[in-house]
């Protein structure tokens, strides 16, 4: 008999939060794909659209009456409302993609952490935010059966800060869309354009004011380049847009703001390299993308960039300007390593996978839902 499986979508603001959002639409097409075996009942707020939840028999959609734009509102429905729909629909568990859990829904919860930066870089946080990360999160990890990583660096954090048992954390990577393959299939030199691409939220630890002025040195020796970054607006927003325009660049970096799908992979099939400047990832998915894409990529070697990209990228100093300037001198001017980037960045990306993301993911609920019941013992 299978699972009756909660899917907790209340976070979701779309296009407006980032790659959780990619996250979550590209891991439900695959677990509808991977499972036709157990229930999915898929909670959603007032701003998604029900093309969320995939067509599949065993998809339910469930809507909420809450706005997710307001903060207060959706964690409130989410610790009382949601609760009372889980035991309504006889939830075996309760699938969490987007950091927070309702704490008491009567069934095991399965979490997903993408990252521990409120616990890292408290200081990129509003202080008005930051006690609703704190609490919300913490007791989100303490409540849940099983814990989803994206990385082992964030397994690392998870058992750093929470000091969690191990045993309930499993480390489930992102997989990449076959669009981006397909992008880099089609990718040849006469459809290129100079400039380079960043796909970047414009968040502090994103590091895009540092990239605007390693990118002015190099622009005085390639002054044909524009800089091009693509992404939703964040906190650190009117910051770089005052870097570019101190450091005089404004005929020569764009900000795009988000963007649909569709000119996003445009982006990518015409961009002459790819850079990645964060200094601090919970995973770094746009990462994966260029790889997948075939654009020669630089990315700051930090983890967990490092595992993912491996030797397929170009590796630099998120935190040494000139650095960064001579990487990206050379991922346009050295013709041999581009053409081994080229070569090595599908291959290497084809190892990331949202099939195995979904049988992962699957795999944890069933063990959850299972350690619930043999906990309960026989029914009398």
């Amino acid at each position: 008999m299978g699972l009756r499986i909660g899917i907790n979508a209340l976070y979701l603001i779309p296009g407006g939060v980032g790659g959780t959002e990619i996250y979550l639409r590209s891991l439900m097409r695959e677990i509808a794909k991977a499972d036709t075996e157990n229930e999915y009942f898929v909670f959603t707020n007032a701003e998604t659209e029900a093309g969320l939840v995939p067509a599949g028999r065993n998809f339910h959609h469930e809507p909420q009456q809450v706005r997710a734009v307001v903060r207060p509102a959706r964690l409130i429905w989410e610790q009382f409302a949601l609760p009372l729909a889980a035991r309504r629909l006889r939830l075996d568990v309760m699938f969490n993609p987007g950091f927070t859990a309702p704490l008491l829904a009567g069934c095991p919860l399965v979490t997903v952490f993408h990252d521990l930066q409120h616990k890292r870089h408290p200081e990129y946080f509003r202080k008005i935010d930051l006690p609703f990360w704190r609490f919300f999160l913490y007791w989100s990890a303490r409540h849940s059966s099983r814990i989803i990583a994206v990385s082992e660096a964030t397994r690392a954090d998870l058992l750093r800060y929470y000091d969690l048992p191990e045993e309930r954390i499993r480390v489930v990577a992102h997989g990449v869309d076959e669009e981006f393959f397909a992008v880099g299939a089609r990718r040849s030199p006469r459809d290129l354009r100079n400039f380079i691409l960043c796909v970047s939220t414009l968040h502090p630890h994103k590091n895009l004011d540092r990239l605007v002025r390693a990118f002015r040195r190099f622009h005085e020796a390639r002054p044909e380049f524009r800089l091009i970054i693509a992404g939703m607006h964040g906190f650190q927003t009117a910051r770089i847009e005052q870097t570019i325009i101190d450091c005089g660049m404004g005929a020569h970096v764009h900000i795009t703001g988000w963007i649909p799908r569709e000119e996003l992979l445009a982006l990518y099939h015409k961009a002459w390299a790819f850079v990645y400047p964060s200094t601090f990832e919970g995973f770094g998915m746009p990462v994966l993308e260029a790889l997948a894409s075939g654009i020669p990529a630089a990315v700051s070697w930090i983890e967990p960039m490092k595992s993912i990209a491996g030797e397929a990228a170009l590796p630099f100093d998120p935190f040494d300007e000139n650095g960064m300037s001579a990487a990206l001198l050379r991922l346009i001017e050295d013709g041999e390593l581009r053409a081994r980037l080229e070569e090595a960045g599908p291959k290497r990306a084809a190892e990331f996978s949202w099939r195995t993301s979904a049988e992962q993911t699957i795999a944890a609920l069933a063990e959850a839902a299972k350690e619930r019941r043999l906990e309960n013992g026989p029914v009398q």
